[in-house]
């Protein structure tokens, strides 16, 4: 499960990188390339990994992040190390009748089968440019478009939630504009078949539109934690 909080402001801070000891990283290292080897599409890019959340005020909520690189999430597969939390962005989609749309990981993805919201990683800004709340809401309608097809500007998401995994993922939460459901659909197709003209495969191989949580049994295969607590807030708050 997950515990969802709401806050009328987010900041965010940079801290120290995490310190892998020798040992660790040695470990960390042979998991990445065994993980790269069972899947090619694998990249070691930049990542923001979250070392602390809390709360500033009684109405703003603060995350320490750092910056890594994908290699580090392996040390998850080390047995004893110490791994800080991923932090993500994922976006809520409602259809105009209130049900919510979700999409099953592809294949050639970190996490093949899984339900989940659109959305990923967060990613550190190039340069000096800061990771806020412009560019978080950015990330999501990159992740919302590159994801379902559905191209909003990110002035247009707001930020409804933000959970805390039992599994340690801190995720920022948003909440896109009501569109129809056949235009969903034919902005996912129409993504599926550009990306399987250019060779590549989507991340999302299907989408599904849910009303409530009693519907998510019928999505075969596994759900992020934040799946069924969110679809269960979303279902009250959209439909209201």
């Amino acid at each position: 499960m997950a515990e969802l909080l709401e806050a009328g402001g987010l900041r965010l801070v940079e801290v120290a990188p995490p310190v892998v000891p020798a040992e660790a990283r040695t470990a960390m290292d042979r998991e990445w390339d065994t993980a790269v080897l069972a899947n090619p599409a694998l990249f070691d890019g930049p990542v923001a990994v979250c070392a602390g959340l809390s709360r500033e005020s009684p109405d703003t909520l603060l995350v320490s992040w750092s910056r890594a690189t994908y290699r580090y999430f392996a040390l998850r597969r080390v047995p004893g190390a110490t791994v800080l939390r991923s932090l993500f962005v994922s976006i809520v989609q409602p259809t105009e009748d209130g049900r919510v749309l979700v999409g099953r990981m592809s294949s050639s993805t970190a996490a093949p089968g899984r339900w989940q919201f659109p959305g990923g990683s967060v990613e550190p800004p190039p340069g000096d440019e800061p990771l806020d709340e412009h560019a978080l809401r950015r990330h999501a309608a990159v992740e919302l478009a590159e994801e379902t097809g559905v191209d909003l500007p990110a002035a247009d998401l707001t930020r409804c939630l933000v959970t805390h995994g039992e599994d340690g993922q801190i995720g920022v939460h948003y909440l896109a504009p009501p569109l129809p459901a056949p235009l969903l659909h034919e902005r996912f197709e129409a993504l599926v078949a550009a990306e399987t003209a250019r060779g590549r495969a989507p991340e999302f191989d299907r989408i599904a539109l849910v009303g409530s949580p009693a519907e998510l049994p019928d999505l075969a295969g596994p759900h992020v934690v934040y799946l069924e607590p969110v679809v269960r807030w979303t279902s009250r708050r959209v439909r209201s």
